[in-house]
């Protein structure tokens, strides 16, 4: 009966948020910018099938971008692994983000782990043109990240991670008809996550009850245009639990909820220095514009919680949230659904997800596939691909 309640409690809270956040703040559309979004873009399958979530699930190669200190729980000793998504295929056919990553398992007592990823997102190819509007070369923009990290069992139940990061975007471009050359820009940046996991007994079958917390992409500004236009990281706090109870001999199900909010001051507005006869306040405009442009991004972490227009409703509308089920049968085969809510004044990503993963000794396939419900999404009909090879598996057909 404790299951069905835990069932119910998960279902609520995805329906009440909305509600919560309500229309207090002023009804326009005000995301949260920032640089190198590409960074937010998760990149498995498996937690993509979900809603994209995954900061409390089942430990797995993929673990390096959810919750890097999951590793520490991990069965197998290493893994590694690939991932391709086609992005905004319904705008173009040559974005996309590829994924490498991967952990080892060292030391006595099974509790610690070291971690690796590399992230490339391609923009596709951009024709340049002249003033006459003749064709004169084509760039190809992108970004990219490479992080390590380092987990390590504090207890039986619970870990830590840090994870090291260095990222690099290129969208400039510098050729012979540009007055102006321009550069690529990089910062560092570093995540801190942890990771509780317990046993708790229902009835007559032994469950599992999991808890992560994952604050990433802490670090310095990405500065474009030679440091004129500097960009906030997209800092992200996650927190996430995921309950997985038997449902038969060899048959699991596991429901996940996910809530994000990016660590990032809101831009200020003309409509909030606007007053109620329609005179706007340019002075005042300008000042919070250049406030907020000068705001270091550690001092944006602790301002992102206080400083929406709207108070504590629309620092509401700021959090996005994912819930998501997935059943698997003798860790072979994995059927998985999700559905993924940010509030419409703050981006308006609304979308089902839906997926199913097979494993082999060594080799373990999985895929994904979004159905946005929000009109005209660009992110409609996004498919993903991601294939891991277990080192274990692999020494185990080698006769290792």
């Amino acid at each position: 009966m404790k299951i069905y309640r835990y069932i119910f409690i998960l279902a609520a809270c995805i329906a009440a948020l909305p509600a919560i956040a309500g229309n207090d703040g002023k009804n326009e559309f005000n995301p949260v910018q920032t640089g190198v979004t590409s960074l937010s873009i998760a990149p498995d399958a498996r937690g993509a099938a979900m809603g994209d979530l995954g900061v409390a699930t089942e430990p797995d190669a993929y673990s390096q971008y959810w919750n890097p200190s999951k590793y520490a729980f991990a069965y197998s000793s290493a893994a590694v692994s690939l991932s391709y998504t086609p992005w905004l295929r319904k705008l173009v056919n040559d974005i996309f983000l590829a994924n490498l990553s991967g952990y080892w398992k060292f030391g006595g007592g099974d509790n610690q782990a070291i971690s690796a990823s590399l992230r490339y997102f391609s923009l596709g190819e951009i024709t340049m043109t002249d003033d006459s509007g003749a064709a004169v070369n084509s760039v190809n923009p992108y970004e990219m990240a490479f992080d390590l990290g380092y987990s390590r069992k504090l207890s039986e139940s619970f870990s830590m991670g840090v994870a090291l990061r260095y990222i690099y975007s290129d969208l400039a471009f510098s050729d012979a008809y540009s007055a102006e050359q321009q550069s690529g820009a990089s910062a560092f940046a570093a995540d801190i996550s942890a990771f509780l996991t317990t046993y708790p007994v229902i009835g007559r079958n032994e469950c599992q009850w999991s808890w992560g917390l994952n604050i990433s992409n802490i670090g310095s500004k990405v500065s474009y245009n030679d440091g004129n236009d500097p960009a906030f990281l997209p800092t992200n706090l996650r927190l996430g639990t995921t309950f997985t109870f038997p449902l038969a001999d060899y048959n699991n199900l596991s429901l996940s909820l996910d809530a994000n909010k990016l660590l990032v001051p809101t831009r200020p507005r003309q409509s909030d220095y606007t007053d109620a006869e329609g005179t706007f306040d340019q002075e005042k405009y300008d000042a919070a514009l250049e406030d907020w442009r000068n705001t270091s991004s550690i001092s944006g972490i602790f301002k992102s919680f206080s400083d929406a227009p709207g108070g504590f409703s629309e620092e509401l509308k700021e959090i996005t949230l994912s819930v998501g089920a997935e059943y698997n049968y003798n860790q072979q085969f994995f059927v998985r659904a999700g559905y993924f809510y940010e509030n419409e004044m703050k981006g308006n990503r609304q979308y089902f997800a839906f997926g199913a993963g097979f494993s082999l000794n060594v080799v373990q396939l999985d895929a994904s596939y979004m159905i946005a419900t929000a009109q005209n999404s660009p992110l409609d009909q996004t498919l993903r691909f991601s294939l891991t090879f277990d080192m274990d598996g692999l020494k185990h057909i080698l006769g290792k």
